[in-house]
């Protein structure tokens, strides 16, 4: 993962060199921002492999920054936030951050949540199973790192990805939440099991379903999800 490039964006300039410093120590290419219009064009133009992203920044806020950038690409996200309660923290993830770090922070931690997040979403995950997996409408291409239902084509997050190849690969097997969270964020995942609903609600969302009537992820009460298709067409 060396060759790596993570966009840092904070205001606060003493934040970015410590969190540059810890980044640099593991190998990784570090860009930096203090504002969200410098953040935004950076990360059009630098194309970097992860962004640690502050919520409150001059210009335009992390909160925008990360839906923009949800409309034009699947770069993972790490959001920084002074806000610890729960619903805050969904409101990030539901917009698609993959991960979060609360205020004040230790460096070491937010470099070691860098590493899990690479790990976690790298198609290595991927390299000994089946190149392509097809399942009624629905295909996914591992290598290619697509999807598509009914030949149009899913914009997903890593996250989303990660879930869709867990279902597909089992279809109508019910996993649990801790199953998931274990499978696409890692065994040392710091998280809560709700962070699972968000990015399978997202994940309908782009599949075209309606929520309360999902056509592919079905809800299994008390149990988990699975991947199950229903007798509607997509």
């Amino acid at each position: 993962m060396a060759d790596k490039k993570i966009l840092v964006v904070d205001d606060d300039s003493k934040t970015v060199e410590l969190v540059r410093l810890y980044l640099n120590r593991d190998g990784y290419r570090v860009i930096t921002a203090n504002d969200g219009v410098t953040a935004l064009r950076l990360a059009r133009e630098e194309h970097p492999d992860l962004i640690v992203l502050d919520l409150m920044l001059p210009g335009i806020d992390g909160l925008e920054i990360c839906r923009t950038l949800r409309d034009e690409s699947g770069v993972p996200i790490i959001m920084l936030t002074a806000r610890t309660t729960e619903q805050d923290k969904l409101v990030g993830l539901d917009l698609g951050a993959d991960d979060y770090v609360t205020k004040p922070f230790s460096p070491r931690e937010l470099a070691s949540r860098v590493r899990a997040v690479l790990r976690r979403l790298s198609e290595e995950a991927f390299e000994h199973g089946p190149r392509e997996i097809n399942y009624k409408k629905l295909t996914v291409d591992f290598h290619k790192h697509e999807a598509t239902l009914a030949g149009r084509p899913l914009d997903l997050t890593p996250i989303e990805f990660k879930l869709l190849g867990v279902f597909i690969s089992e279809p109508e097997r019910v996993f649990s939440r801790e199953q998931l969270i274990e499978k696409v964020m890692g065994h040392d995942f710091d998280g809560f099991d709700r962070t699972v609903d968000v990015h399978i609600l997202n994940l309908r969302r782009k599949m075209g379903a309606d929520p309360t009537q999902p056509r592919y992820i079905r809800t299994v009460y008390g149990a988990g999800y699975k991947l199950s298709e229903t007798n509607n067409d997509p």
